[in-house]
């Protein structure tokens, strides 16, 4: 089967139950948005490890599982609980607990991983704006609308907290370094 198939040249497209749309038409903004998303986190994820890269990972899968949803909303099995916006809240608590976060405006670009953490956050957000457009006028899964609300936050603290990390870092080091000199010269 090729990739291409020529059916979209005039404009339109067809979601996951086979009713043919406009390429303009909200719900394929809206999956174009989350594959968008998804694609930011996957740039992040690339300078990831551990669990930040396996959170990444399963919150790709859970972006997948939110595009067939919105692409046929009548497929059940394609539906959000509570349990993936409930595990997106706990390691919220767990990374806000870990370090003071500032609660002013915050300069983005503390290195290059939080940078791309903000960008994917502001597309999420961008993705919240299209959910609540879709959910208006052909009805959406709440719990995925909620989900989506609550990913720009876990994306918002995340790269808070690897600036956090980075910067908390660099002052070891440099104070290890200034250890090392003082024994040098001793």
């Amino acid at each position: 089967m090729k990739i291409y198939t020529k059916t979209g040249d005039k404009g339109n497209t067809s979601l996951m139950n086979g009713i043919s749309v406009s390429k303009s038409d909200d719900r394929i903004e809206l999956v174009g948005t989350i594959d968008e998303l998804s694609s930011h986190i996957g740039l992040a994820k690339v300078l990831s490890d551990g669990e930040l890269k396996e959170n990444l990972s399963h919150i790709q899968r859970n972006l997948i599982q939110i595009m067939a949803g919105v692409a046929d909303p009548r497929e059940l099995n394609y539906r959000f609980s509570d349990k993936e916006t409930a595990s997106l809240e706990h390691a919220i608590d767990e990374m806000e607990q870990a370090f003071p976060r500032a609660k002013e405006f915050v300069l983005y670009g503390g290195c290059e991983l939080s940078a791309r953490l903000d960008v994917a956050r502001a597309v999420a957000r961008r993705a919240e704006r299209r959910f609540r457009r879709v959910s208006q006028n052909y009805g959406a899964d709440a719990k995925a609308v909620q989900y989506i609300n609550r990913l720009s936050d876990y994306l918002y603290v995340c790269a808070r907290y690897t600036d956090y990390k980075v910067e908390h870092e660099k002052t070891e080091g440099i104070q290890d370094q200034v250890v090392r000199n003082i024994l040098k010269d001793m």
